[in-house]
């Protein structure tokens, strides 16, 4: 047997010069975005009122192939990568399984996430372009602290509408935030006309973030010098997070390793997207056939349950409306869900490769997350974000398998962050408080019904 050392590290010489853009490779594009106003599909030039220009055209690029990452990028990326991928071989053996598990461990780094790594991207386009703010939603609080983190070495004032229901679960995560001097508004608030609109006709709604984003797009609009940006979904941040995968393929080269199976968590899609980009495009050009393996929770299951139609991306129905697998823009996640990954809708990238049946896609109860994260702290002595337990759940489910068929696979998946600010949502597990909820065919009709008809 090789002797695989449990943490294999890049050099910083080995840290990619460039990111992977996956549409370059895919047989069939996505569908394009739709400008509500018109019905047509949206322009690069109907983007530069909400988003900086740069990224405006690496939203709508389909052709590019690689992107050279800005030195000035690189230099910041070097604070905390390249990440480690780590053997998880305490795991195995208390699985008793054949199987190899690896994880590409994002957490090093303040935010405790991935979301660094396009954060940095989009606040360095923002200052190159001259902007003078930015605005950005968030749900459990990553994105707007790793966006927090980007924009105070910038030097960008940075307003972050945060989904209410975690405003008020994750009180460190919002200290955090206010340590990089961002400026955190629980969302929907009385500070935009959608959210005021929003809170007129739900009184007490504990929030979503198709409601935070209505309202941080709003801010952006209607201030000077100010653009809008966004931790997931969109087509960039996929882009900037390829540097995982990337990084990933390269470590297990290193090792003399491939993934039989890769599996990442899924809300928007930036984690998933950014830890598949280089098997994703063996997979497309038949150098491999890796199983991808999406992992959802059961109680915002836009995969596994959504329908693949044209939606907008925000409850206020201001932004454009993009083709994907979606819960309807007006979907809130129940009160009692703790696990982050509650965005209605999910990367149109990723909607389309699910769609053509490039990778599958699994929903999970959060108990069963929790315990799955819990089993993977004792034993690998990281507390994951509960986000990340969801990939934890799926591939202990399948080095069971293995155990069972004798099947030795290797599995990769993303271990997105650390759990130190989900202390509530641990303790409501371990206090036994915490309970599952799966939307009713009913209450997901509800969401469908507001689907905008799109011919």
């Amino acid at each position: 047997m090789k002797n695989i050392p449990h943490r294999i590290y890049l050099s910083e010489e080995q840290l990619p010069k460039q990111w992977y853009n996956l549409r370059a490779d895919m047989k069939e594009q996505p569908d394009p975005m739709l400008n509500p106003a018109t019905m047509q599909p949206a322009k690069v030039e109907d983007l530069y009122s909400v988003f900086c220009e740069e990224l405006a055209k690496q939203e709508m690029d389909t052709t590019t192939r690689y992107f050279d990452i800005p030195e000035e990028i690189r230099e910041v990326y070097k604070m905390y990568r390249p990440s480690p991928l780590i053997r998880a071989y305490h795991l195995e053996k208390v699985l008793g399984t054949p199987a190899k598990i690896y994880y590409k461990f994002e957490g090093n780094n303040t935010s405790g996430s991935h979301k660094l790594n396009s954060a940095v991207a989009q606040a360095y386009y923002a200052k190159q372009q001259g902007l003078t703010s930015l605005t950005t939603e968030t749900g459990a609080g990553q994105w707007g602290t790793a966006l927090a983190e980007a924009c105070s070495y910038f030097g960008l004032p940075l307003t972050i509408y945060m989904v209410k229901v975690s405003y008020e679960q994750k009180p460190f995560r919002k200290a955090v935030m206010r340590v990089f001097d961002g400026n955190v508004i629980p969302s929907p608030s009385n500070t935009t006309k959608v959210g005021s609109k929003i809170l007129e006709e739900f009184p007490g709604t504990t929030g979503s973030l198709g409601c935070a984003i209505s309202e941080a797009v709003e801010k952006a609009v209607t201030t000077d010098g100010c653009r809008y940006v966004l931790g997931s979904v969109l087509n960039q941040v996929l882009l900037h997070q390829s540097i995982i995968g990337l990084e990933s393929k390269t470590a297990m080269e290193m090792i003399d390793e491939y993934p039989d199976i890769v599996i990442g968590c899924a809300g928007g899609g930036s984690n998933l997207g950014g830890l598949i980009a280089p098997f994703m495009q063996d997979k497309l050009t038949g150098k491999a056939n890796p199983r991808i393996v999406a992992v959802e929770p059961a109680s915002c299951p836009s995969l596994t349950r959504g329908k693949y139609a044209y939606d907008f991306c925000d409850t206020g129905k201001i932004t454009p409306m993009a083709k994907m697998y979606t819960l309807g823009s007006g979907f809130i996640p129940s009160a009692n869900h703790a696990g982050g990954l509650r965005y209605h809708g999910m990367s149109p990238i990723l909607s389309k490769l699910y769609h053509d049946g490039y990778m599958e896609a699994v929903s999970v109860e959060q108990t069963k997350v929790f315990e799955a994260a819990i089993l993977f702290a004792k034993n690998e002595t990281i507390l994951p974000a509960p986000e990340s337990a969801h990939a934890i759940r799926a591939a202990i489910d399948e080095a069971l398998r293995c155990k069972e068929t004798g099947e030795a696979k290797t599995i990769l998946f993303g271990l997105t962050g650390t759990g130190y600010f989900d202390m509530t949502a641990y303790e409501s597990y371990l206090d036994h408080k915490m309970t599952d909820y799966i939307p009713t065919d009913e209450d997901l009709q509800k969401g469908f019904d507001s689907l905008p008809k799109v011919d």
